[in-house]
């Protein structure tokens, strides 16, 4: 039997109710919500002593348990003549002053200021979907109509965006205040619920319209409001509860180690993101103990875009190694401070049983879960913005090697990493810093060391793609006694905070190397942040790097023994974040080709999460450079691809076995 209706406009049909209330019989219909779950914002907003018109009553059993609690001046209206007398016939000997009336709510013969308070549970939503909320506006036209100043016009609702915007922007014109309250279902109970919170809707007349808007949001029947400026802002944090509230019921209602579901949590004050909670659910062949059902881990700052925390393969990962049901890993935001790992315990502790595996006992104890149980280090030092990339972050964090790193993050990407470089005290030689490796920090506290006596180790290569893009320099015969004298040109297009060319520059013998960067912000970053020091070997060209390919092409010939690409893409829509897909087109591989040396070679930073499109690179780059050794990172997307032209396939090949071990000459020192 079909009791709700099979589409919107059935909602506000009369002939719907008609037959809805005949097939429903003596039952009560409470889809929105019991008297149980209202009563406490009823009574917040309705006063016992005011006269209320009930809006819509349909067999609700609400109206007569307000009138058994003292509240004696109820007139309830409804559009089904079955409904109506049915409710009289149940309430005449029971409830003799609770009245119900056939009433169409667009006209009500009701006079003006008459009612305290119009309670209405439902009935807006089922109105709105008929002649394009003109039915709606009626209704609340009339509400406004009968309503005396100071009244409240009450709605009980599941707050559909085009519902709520309609009533709320039609209040906020006459100048109310509007209040609206989101009922969240009591954990546990998400199996015989819907997975659309119940939102209820208070809007207060004033004798003088308001001049500016009152909008206030509030969680629960006894929450503190937010203000909030815009009806945009208003509708927004309506569809965060209503995304939260399916999300919670589907993570109590059932596992799926295959997805990744996720929930930002943001300051109750300033807005602003605080937690980033990601659910991984074991697989089902994993045997977890029968009392391990649930854990939180916190990973800690500065560590977030680790491979194990920050892709999904690795949460998996972590999820068994942890052995529970269900992990959730929690990062923590920039910007935001966090004394020590019992106050975010506090902190997450109310919201942790919300996202409990379903059977789990509600006494179950859940531990957190952490790396050496500190909460990491992280430091911002620099901020700033850049006209191509948007606003960036300069940032010393501690890593769980125990080792100070100093980061340049985009905030538009704010998961990726665009450079990083180990710290060192200024006064620490290399050699001192072999010794210490031997003897890690376990401390979570911040380094002893100020910043300001922090410099950049610029022989130490963080990125792994960097050391094989080094390594790769053996195809040429670097760091074999007879290249020793041997000069080397080098082409690098990317600078990010300089690691990479400073490295080259420090310990490639005999090399010289251009750089070429498109973000001057980027460069300035680098000299102030990352040590970066240009010379007379280690030169910048400010500009497109395809720009500058091309005009070098112009120039002449052969003009470097290595072209590398290191530049990341910033267009997101695309499965390609490494390099623009305008890199590998192929007239500029071509000219990247005609620009190297007999014995040169192409070394690419390839990060392609679309196997598609990363099989047609390949093939471009290959229908050039017909030897390609790639060389992927392991815990990563990214791979290296060593590219060799036909005229220098046979000596490179040759060099390259000669020099098989010095492949990781220029690994980390």
């Amino acid at each position: 039997m079909s009791l709700l209706p099979r589409t919107s406009e059935e909602f506000s049909s009369a002939e719907y109710w008609e037959s809805f209330f005949k097939k429903r019989g003596e039952k009560a219909f409470e889809w929105y919500g019991d008297y149980n779950k209202l009563c406490g914002v009823l009574h917040k907003y309705i006063k016992v002593q005011d006269k209320v018109l009930v809006v819509g009553c349909g067999n609700s059993e609400l109206s007569e348990q307000l009138y058994d609690v003292g509240y004696k001046h109820l007139t309830n209206i409804d559009i089904s003549e079955t409904v109506v007398t049915h409710m009289n016939q149940r309430n005449a000997e029971c409830r003799p002053g609770l009245t119900f009336q056939q009433v169409d709510a667009t006209q009500t013969p009701y006079e003006d200021a008459s009612y305290g308070a119009a309670l209405d549970k439902g009935t807006l939503d089922a109105m709105a979907s008929e002649e394009e909320g003109a039915l709606a506006k009626n209704m609340l036209t009339e509400v406004g109509r009968v309503l005396s100043v100071g009244g409240r016009y009450v709605c009980v609702t599941l707050a559909q965006e085009s519902v709520i915007k309609l009533a709320v922007e039609h209040f906020v014109q006459l100048g109310w205040a509007v209040r609206l309250h989101c009922l969240q279902e009591e954990s546990g109970k998400e199996e015989d619920s819907f997975a659309l919170p119940v939102f209820v809707l208070v809007c207060t007349k004033f004798r003088q319209p308001m001049p500016k808007p009152i909008l206030e949001m509030c969680l629960g029947e006894d929450g503190a409001p937010t203000r909030l400026v815009q009806v945009s802002e208003l509708l927004s944090a309506v569809r965060e509860h209503q995304a939260y509230s399916a999300l919670r019921k589907r993570l109590r209602t059932g596992t799926d180690a295959s997805s990744n579901l996720s929930l930002t949590l943001c300051h109750t004050k300033t807005g602003l993101p605080r937690y980033t909670l990601t659910v991984q659910d074991s697989s089902p062949r994993t045997k977890v103990p029968g009392s391990k059902h649930f854990a939180i881990f916190i990973v800690p700052q500065g560590s977030e875009t680790a491979w194990i925390y920050s892709s999904g393969e690795g949460r998996k990962q972590l999820a068994a190694s942890a052995n529970f049901r269900r992990l959730v890993i929690v990062a923590m935001h920039r910007n935001q401070e966090y004394t020590d790992m019992l106050a975010v315990q506090s902190e997450l502790s109310p919201m942790v049983m919300d996202l409990a595996p379903p059977g789990m006992p509600a006494n179950q104890q859940v531990p957190f879960l952490s790396v050496g149980g500190d909460l990491g280090w992280r430091e911002e030092v620099s901020q700033g913005v850049s006209q191509m990339s948007g606003q960036y972050c300069v940032e010393n964090v501690k890593g769980e090697d125990g080792e100070l790193y100093r980061r340049l993050v985009f905030l538009s990407n704010a998961a990726l990493v665009q450079s990083e470089s180990r710290l060192v005290s200024s006064n620490t030689t290399t050699s001192q810093k072999k010794k210490k490796n031997k003897r890690k920090s376990k401390s979570a506290a911040a380094p002893a060391i100020s910043s300001t006596s922090l410099s950049v180790d610029s022989g130490f290569l963080c990125c792994a793609h960097h050391e094989i893009m080094v390594a790769g320099l053996a195809l040429l015969g670097v760091g074999m006694p007879e290249s020793k004298d041997i000069p080397l040109s080098v082409l690098l297009v990317g600078l990010g905070g300089g690691g990479l060319p400073q490295f080259l520059r420090d310990f490639v013998p005999n090399v010289s190397v251009e750089v070429v960067e498109l973000d001057p912000v980027v460069l300035e970053v680098a000299k102030e942040w990352f040590g970066f020091r240009p010379d007379d070997r280690l030169t910048v060209t400010l500009g497109d790097g395809l720009d500058r390919i091309c005009a070098l092409e112009k120039e002449g010939a052969g003009l470097f023994d290595v072209i590398m690409f290191d530049v990341d893409n910033k267009d997101s829509t695309v499965g390609m974040s490494c390099p623009p897909a305008a890199f590998v087109e192929a007239s500029i591989l071509q000219k990247v080709s005609s620009l190297l040396t007999p014995r040169g070679i192409f070394i690419l930073n390839l990060v392609c999460r679309d196997s598609v499109l990363r099989k047609s690179v390949l093939q471009r780059v290959s229908d050039v450079f017909p030897t390609i050794l790639s060389r992927k990172i392991e815990g990563e997307v990214n791979e290296v691809l060593l590219c060799i032209g036909a005229d220098k396939e046979t000596n490179a090949i040759k060099k390259k076995r000669n020099s098989s071990t010095c492949d990781h000459s220029f690994r980390k020192k």
